[in-house]
């Protein structure tokens, strides 16, 4: 009897595990292009309201009895409630700034969250952060502030907004970390609720009227959203997050080009070098960290 070739099918999965994060970033760079087209028209919490409610209406038929009672037992409520918190000013941010800043612009400011992460990790998460990380952690600020450019006269409002829902979004990070344990579902349905009742309560103040094509669009935004959010979480199921992972960076390079292509930016060279720098550390303290827990798990006793 002929044993299965595990080698090739092992192969065939991580190769459908990089085609799905990159389905699944190409399908967020859609997603913010529209995002930024519909938002010169109408303001975020309008934006919000729609897209959150087309996603919860997607998301139902997935909303059995016992994800209800997942939602409704899902362990450490005030994490979740601040993840949900955290997860609404991010993207209310991301909007806002998308409304007065190049795509690629907004993206660069946004890659550098997982290296706030690694900076805020030891005080919230307790995890040891070595000094060459720390040194990654650093050359990514660097890259941040390179991107800012502020003797260019771009430091501005909405560049701090930016700022703010970058590091917003790595308090995101943190909480999912705390609750991780928690189904993709629960996290999804919880932060698209709180994106929801922000849209709700804000909506209304700066409501626009909406025809028929914008409506089908805002639809499309909260639909390509979760179907993207999808595609990330299947890839890194059935591939290992250390090969998956770092082709999340692919995000700049199609911001770069969305951003051309559709709103005619030019990437300043500040920013495509910010966006290098905070790539590359980015990438070296995530393969650091998957080689730290290698090493932690062969010290541990079988």
């Amino acid at each position: 009897m002929t044993p299965p070739d595990t080698g090739r099918s092992g192969h065939d999965h991580v190769l459908l595990g990089i085609g799905l994060m990159l389905l699944g970033i190409f399908l967020f760079a859609l997603n913010d292009a529209l995002g930024k087209w519909l938002v010169a028209t109408y303001s975020v919490g309008q934006l919000l309201l729609v897209r959150s409610a087309a996603a919860l209406l997607f998301l139902a038929p997935f909303l059995r009895g016992d994800t209800l009672r997942a939602l409704v037992r899902a362990p450490r409520p005030g994490i979740q409630l601040l993840r949900a918190l955290f997860a609404t000013f991010e993207v209310a941010c991301f909007y806002w700034a998308l409304a007065y800043m190049p795509l690629a612009d907004v993206m660069t400011f946004y890659l550098a969250g997982p290296i706030y992460v690694t900076a805020i990790s030891p005080w919230l998460l307790g995890e040891h952060v070595g000094w060459r990380q720390w040194l990654a952690v650093i050359a990514g600020f660097i890259g941040v502030l390179i991107a800012l450019d502020p003797s260019a006269g771009s430091f501005t409002p909405a560049a701090m907004v930016a700022i703010a829902g970058s590091f917003s979004f790595s308090l995101l990070m943190v909480c999912t970390r705390l609750v991780r344990g928690t189904s993709d579902t629960v996290l999804v349905t919880t932060q698209t609720v709180a994106a929801l009742l922000f849209g709700a309560i804000a909506a209304p103040f700066a409501w626009m009227p909406i025809d028929a094509g914008d409506t089908l669009l805002l639809i499309l935004l909260g639909v390509t959203a979760l179907v993207a959010h999808a595609c990330i979480n299947r890839s890194l199921k059935v591939a290992p997050a250390s090969t998956v992972v770092p082709y999340q960076y692919s995000t700049i390079v199609w911001a770069v080009i969305l951003g051309f292509v559709v709103f005619g930016d030019i990437p300043r060279l500040p920013v495509l070098a910010g966006a290098a720098i905070i790539v590359a550390a980015g990438i070296y303290i995530f393969v650091n960290e998957r080689k730290g827990a290698r090493e932690l798990a062969l010290m541990e006793p079988p």
